[in-house]
């Protein structure tokens, strides 16, 4: 399984292929005759890769995949698995080469101590004991283990202790209101919480027990609670709370139960976790996806495409695979899952600009150095983060040369938005000259391994290839097994347009189901009213000649913002609770690149003016209800929102036109209730488009 790389340096698709040809007599040309075979025969592929990895199962699988359509698609039915087996493959042999399996800093530790380092072992110890105890508390296989908690090494023991004894995962970010929080766990009843007391985030400790306190009173499923000490914040606020533990009390159990521990072996699809992916109406989406597809998916993804995985003579470290990420968001998943294939995760918690206030509360300006001196300060191979945190480092003009020794680092991934081309080029002309420096020739043309995906089915669709060539703005390729292509208004498939992103075959990590949904009705108009038993995944996309790829931003009316996708009703919901709010409209215009700029639109209670007092009680609620992050850039008080004559909201339209398409091939004004208010939004389009010209 731990697979050497041999001197010279071999990227790991390549050793994919010479395996293909020696196991399989299967040669390819190019990546196009890889890509194209991958997803002609995806039961010979699929099965390719679970043989490659040497993926485990105490019984054998009697088909790779059922031939049902998306999605009513089965994997390797009568196969076993359980992704903490897969990770636990790895203790041995990684510890025996002296590799962490945790390395970890937070905004108070970097800079005046040490990074917390977790062996494989202790990984393995902690996992154990806290899984004991969550069955001890009548956790059984399929009931839901609830957290909310940041990104540190006890969230992913948590993890792994509840999805090893076969519970379903699902957590939210501590920065995540009340209201958010429970529209998210309210949906699947979760039996246990697992809570921390607080988090510090841009120089602020803040106190989260009364948040908890409130998510007990309010999910009367939850029947224990585990309380982790992230501050020393234990307050009356929870120390009533019933049926509560602590959590160091629960990871400390050491004796011949915990040595004698094994992962359950479970169905290949049993749920694993429930993430959320918001769309335009209702409650978030509650995805399950399960073990099995979800790590051979991962597996393909993270080694192949991101060559996350490799051994390197020179590099007596290992992997040490880092992408900065809040617990709010997917790549919390996939930072997780470079355990799956022995690499060493590098965790950082807080703020990617620093402190943002001293400890007298005074205002400090960002320092874009702190995850760049994060990364020197543990030997970092595999860098990643999203488009925007390089583009505000570029912005900053930082330099690299100043962060320490990042001699480590190989490749840079981003994702979550369109990356620019002239981020990328600063990006490469700043390794270019740490090159020179270090007479490095790893880092003297710096791989970008750019990827987008997401949530719906924790993957990625389209991303990097060490062997390819690199295109500043772009991403190198459509990843194996992905039937990824662009789609025009006719529902064909296009080359050098931009259409909609569509997969046109199944993959093994698209949701099993969402929670609660009878029938697969939400499944199904999430992803495929459009063009049945094709997924249309929401983005817009254009496939060049060469096979490179360039996202340009959601084609529908969720809100990106910095990476983490929110649905509009989440919002609608925070803000129309307020009595002067009558109606409200919010659009995202993050395309190709640009920086996500979020305008809202109110229509207020006659009486009521859109002053300074009422633009920060509408903050205040966006901020207390979702979080920070979905703060809009500005806000409107506007005398209609547009509506279609069966009531709902133009949010896609006004969005088109505020991207600068023309009103009249983006809205069709007899089907509106109320075309008279359209002419304030062209206004409004005019003044933008004149501005941005003239900048």
């Amino acid at each position: 399984m731990n697979r050497q790389t041999p001197a010279p340096f071999r990227p790991q698709i390549s050793l994919y292929q010479d395996w293909l040809r020696e196991k399989r007599g299967l040669s390819f040309e190019t990546y196009d005759d890889l890509w194209r075979w991958s997803t002609g025969d995806l039961k010979v592929f699929w099965q390719s890769i679970w043989d490659y990895f040497e993926l485990q199962s105490p019984t054998p699988h009697t088909q790779v995949s059922n031939d049902a359509a998306m999605p009513d698609t089965q994997w390797f039915t009568g196969a076993q698995f359980n992704y903490a087996h897969q990770v636990f493959r790895h203790v041995d042999a990684a510890h025996a080469a002296g590799q962490s399996a945790i390395i970890s800093h937070n905004e108070k530790s970097l800079g005046t101590a040490p990074a917390r380092h977790m062996s494989w072992p202790e990984l393995r110890r902690q996992v154990a004991s806290l899984a004991l105890h969550l069955q001890a508390q009548g956790v059984q296989p399929g009931d839901r283990v609830a957290a909310y908690l940041p990104n540190t090494p006890e969230t992913i023991v948590a993890f792994l202790a509840t999805v090893s004894i076969g519970g379903v995962w699902s957590i939210c970010a501590p920065d995540m209101g009340t209201h958010a929080v429970l529209d998210r766990f309210q949906q699947i009843e979760p039996k246990v919480l697992i809570a921390c007391d607080g988090v510090t985030y841009g120089g602020r400790d803040i106190d989260r027990t009364a948040v908890v306190a409130e998510l007990c009173a309010a999910l009367p499923s939850v029947r224990h609670l585990v309380l982790v000490d992230n501050l020393g914040l234990a307050t009356s606020a929870t120390e009533n709370i019933a049926g509560q533990a602590s959590y160091a009390d629960s990871v400390a159990r050491d004796d011949a139960q915990t040595t004698a521990f094994e992962p359950l072996w479970l169905p290949f699809d049993h749920p694993l976790w429930i993430v959320y992916s918001s769309g335009t109406t209702g409650l978030p989406k509650p995805i399950v996806h399960g073990h099995g597809g979800t790590v051979l998916v991962g597996m393909a993804l993270k080694c192949l495409h991101n060559d996350v995985g490799c051994s390197y003579e020179a590099n007596s470290l290992g992997e040490r695979y880092f992408w900065y990420s809040s617990t709010g968001w997917v790549m919390w998943n996939a930072q997780v899952s470079g355990l799956l294939s022995g690499a060493t995760c590098c965790i950082f918690d807080g703020n990617p600009a620093g402190a943002v206030v001293d400890a007298a509360g005074q205002k400090l300006s960002a320092d874009w150095t702190t995850l760049w001196r994060f990364a020197a300060d543990v030997g970092v191979t595999f860098f990643g983060a999203g488009a925007a945190f390089f583009a505000n480092c570029q912005k900053a003009g930082i330099d690299l040369g100043t962060c320490g020794d990042l001699s480590h680092v190989r490749a840079l991934g981003t994702t979550g938005s369109p990356l620019s081309a002239d981020a990328q080029n600063w990006g490469t002309a700043q390794f270019a000259q740490l090159a020179q420096r270090t007479h490095s020739t790893a880092q003297q043309d710096i791989w970008w391994c750019n990827i987008s995906g997401g949530t719906d089915f924790c993957g990625a669709f389209i991303g990097g290839n060490r062997e390819l060539p690199q295109v500043p703005g772009e991403m190198q390729c459509r990843l194996l097994g992905c039937a990824v292509e662009a789609w025009n208004e006719q529902g064909l498939p296009v080359t050098e347009e931009v259409g909609e992103l569509v997969c046109s075959q199944a993959i093994p990590s698209m949701p099993l189901y969402f929670w609660g949904d009878e029938g697969k009705k939400r499944y199904l108009s999430s992803y495929f009213d459009m063009y049945p038993g094709v997924w249309r995944h929401g983005d817009w996309l254009k496939v060049g000649a060469n096979g490179g790829c360039i996202i340009y931003g959601r084609s529908d009316a969720t809100i990106n913002r910095y990476g983490l996708r929110m649905g509009t009703s989440e919002l609608y919901s925070a803000v129309e609770a307020l009595p002067e709010v009558l109606d409200s409209m919010v659009v995202d215009l993050e395309y190709l690149g640009r920086e996500s700029y979020m305008p809202l639109f109110v229509v207020l209670r006659e009486g009521s003016t859109l002053d300074a007092a009422m633009h920060a009680k509408l903050v205040d609620a966006i901020k207390t209800a979702l979080s920070p992050r979905f703060v809009p850039n500005e806000i409107f008080q506007v005398a209609e929102i547009p509506r279609t004559l069966s009531g709902k909201k133009q949010e896609l339209p006004i969005k088109k036109l505020l991207l600068g398409q023309p009103i009249e091939k983006v809205v069709n004004r007899d089907a509106m209730a109320n075309p008279g208010c359209l002419d304030w939004y062209v206004a409004l389009a005019a003044r933008r488009q004149q501005a941005q010209h003239h900048v």
